[in-house]
């Protein structure tokens, strides 16, 4: 065997690209030099492409299967190099092999807001967010405007590029498809398919193509979107008032309860029933200014009918005390002084507890009423 024979059993005779990574996307064969036996096998995989590439130019292409690397089966590469009649020693080639599979679960989203009008909500401002996928269109042009002299290359390369091209198109949609907020989740489909259709051409110039583009979410901003479910359960409501005063009630009892620096929860409920009390009357005198006949016809059914009389109660006497406890989870009261005063002897008033008079917003300890200055002080 002569020295020439030995190198050339030494030269690469496969030529082959095993994937490590579902990431990647092109992968340039890497020997010494470059070197191939003349006749070597070159084995393709599927979902990939072989492209030989002599000083920046793409020659031959090789789709999946096994080829011969042979002097007919390199026409585009034996014509650049100057193989006019064949050759038969090693040769120097560049292969970039390019994966066409599709890339999926790409992640896009709005970074801010895209400010939009609605025809019932007028301007608001939207976020989105969903998932893409996509493949090589054109190897040539990967290569060409992607790859280029690099050694590898991974779809996360050019993600964020497409993420933000995404992004730019679905601002635009939203801005020009006057869809009403609500009816958006009836049209993702159609607005996925439009933003895809958008991006084509601009894709293309990379070699890629966007395969699918899925809304997952379009969601207005947190304060708009509470607005809107309790317009939601009001509508549940309905006319109800009362059930409206005790559905108001229980959110005051619930959030001043979670707030323990505003009284806790025996304030809570003091707060809330007050809320209701109100709410309830305003309700009554609605309900009579806009039915004067029921009046009537309860006025005309008390004279025709004998009733007892309500028992005559005097008015509270001048500057008398009329002040709630909240003792345990439920208020007490009104209590006069006598009352107050028996209750701090059983030491169920003390200067921490929670006490309310009319007049006042909140709940506060007994200790801060003037009223109960003396009750405290056991005089």
């Amino acid at each position: 065997m002569t020295l020439r024979d030995f190198i050339q059993g030494e030269l690469v005779d496969i030529v082959e690209w095993l994937e490590s990574s579902t990431d990647a996307m092109a992968w340039r064969f890497d020997r010494p030099d470059n070197e191939l036996k003349n006749g070597a096998k070159l084995i393709v995989r599927p979902g990939q492409l072989a492209l030989f590439v002599e000083q920046g130019t793409v020659a031959d292409v090789f789709q999946p299967g096994s080829h011969e690397l042979v002097t007919k089966n390199l026409p585009l590469l034996s014509k650049l190099r100057g193989w006019k009649y064949g050759f038969e020693s090693p040769f120097k080639a560049e292969i970039v092999f390019v994966s066409t599979r599709q890339f999926t679960g790409l992640k896009w989203g709005t970074k801010t807001p895209v400010m939009t009008r609605d025809p019932e909500l007028g301007a608001i401002r939207l976020r989105a967010y969903g998932t893409y996928a996509v493949r090589v269109r054109d190897a040539e042009s990967v290569v060409r405007e992607l790859v280029g002299a690099n050694s590898s290359y991974t779809i996360g390369q050019i993600s964020d590029q497409i993420r933000d091209m995404v992004v730019a198109r679905f601002a635009e949609l939203l801005g020009e498809k006057p869809i009403p907020v609500l009816q958006l989740a009836a049209n993702y489909r159609e607005l996925g398919e439009l933003a895809t259709e958008k991006l084509a051409a601009e894709l293309a110039r990379f070699g890629v193509e966007l395969t699918q583009l899925v809304v997952e979410s379009i969601a207005l901003p947190d304060e708009v979107a509470a607005t809107l479910d309790q317009k939601t359960r009001l509508g549940l409501l309905g006319s109800d008032i009362s059930s409206y005063a005790q559905l108001q009630a229980a959110d005051a009892i619930r959030d001043s309860a979670r707030n323990t620096g505003t009284g806790g929860a025996g304030a809570a409920i003091g707060v809330g029933l007050g809320m209701a009390q109100q709410l309830a009357g305003a309700a009554g005198q609605a309900m009579h200014a806009s039915n004067p006949a029921s009046d009537a016809t309860n006025a005309s059914a008390s004279v025709a009918a004998p009733q007892t009389p309500p028992p005559i109660v005097p008015p509270p006497l001048p500057n008398a005390l009329a002040i709630w406890l909240g003792v345990g989870a439920t208020p007490t009261g009104p209590l006069d002084l006598a009352a107050l005063k028996q209750h701090f002897r059983d030491g169920t008033l003390t200067h921490d507890t929670l006490a309310w008079r009319a007049g006042m917003t909140d709940w506060k300890p007994a200790s801060q009423l003037p009223e109960l200055t003396n009750v405290l002080s056991g005089a």
